[in-house]
């Protein structure tokens, strides 16, 4: 299952939600070893889950969490913007073409196309959307990931001085490599497409929050 959930449709969905949080927590803070903020609940948030941002999650059939991403517009407020400007020489990225994509997370029980879905699925929204550019902060130990899901980020630079450097990098729309991972995910690009178009997840932003299952 493909959800597609703007930040104020979670509470419909709380065991999906606690479990995405969860499952962050366990990657960021736990296996990275990331200065990440968990709750009481074992839920690792931050200020820019209260922006309402787009939420992709592909989710077991006990309709809990197996990978997921965080979108939000660079036109607004943005994490690479806020605390890694030095990797991008100072310079603010904003655009309505670019998109920052956040704390990509698998759950350690995720079944091995769950990445490949997730990455699908982004890549629908960006043809959908008129997105050219995602834009994402990423440990350099997630490249090995990228290149076995088959969608490698251009790299802009690095963090110096840290031993488990922190990487700025871009991911280009590209429609061959989409249907590359329709195929290799096992969703046709009609599924993929009726999915979306079910979703309301509208071109201009204007759509009631709502989520699609694929």
């Amino acid at each position: 299952m493909i959800y597609f959930l703007h930040g104020d449709a979670l509470a419909s969905k709380p065991t999906l939600a606690h479990s995405m949080f969860t499952d962050r927590a366990k990657q960021f803070k736990n296996r990275v070893g990331w200065s990440v903020s968990v709750n009481d609940l074992g839920e690792e948030r931050d200020e820019y889950d209260e922006l309402n941002p787009l939420y992709v999650v592909v989710a077991n059939e006990h309709g809990l969490h197996e990978a997921w991403m965080r979108l939000t517009p660079t036109v607004g407020k943005t994490m690479v913007n806020d605390h890694f400007t030095e990797i991008t020489d100072d310079v603010s990225i904003k655009s309505p073409l670019i998109w920052e994509c956040t704390r990509f997370c698998t759950s350690p029980k995720a079944r091995p196309e769950s990445s490949t879905k997730l990455m699908a699925a982004g890549g629908k929204i960006m043809q959908e959307l008129f997105i050219e550019h995602y834009i994402g902060v990423f440990d350099r130990r997630m490249l090995p990931v990228y290149r076995s899901i088959g969608s490698v980020p251009t790299v802009i630079g690095w963090s110096q001085g840290e031993h488990n450097k922190i990487g700025v990098g871009l991911w280009e729309f590209d429609v061959v490599q989409y249907n590359q991972l329709l195929h290799r995910s096992g969703i046709s690009p009609v599924e993929m497409e009726l999915n979306f178009v079910n979703s309301g997840v509208l071109a201009d932003g204007s759509s009631e929050p709502k989520s699609f299952v694929a």
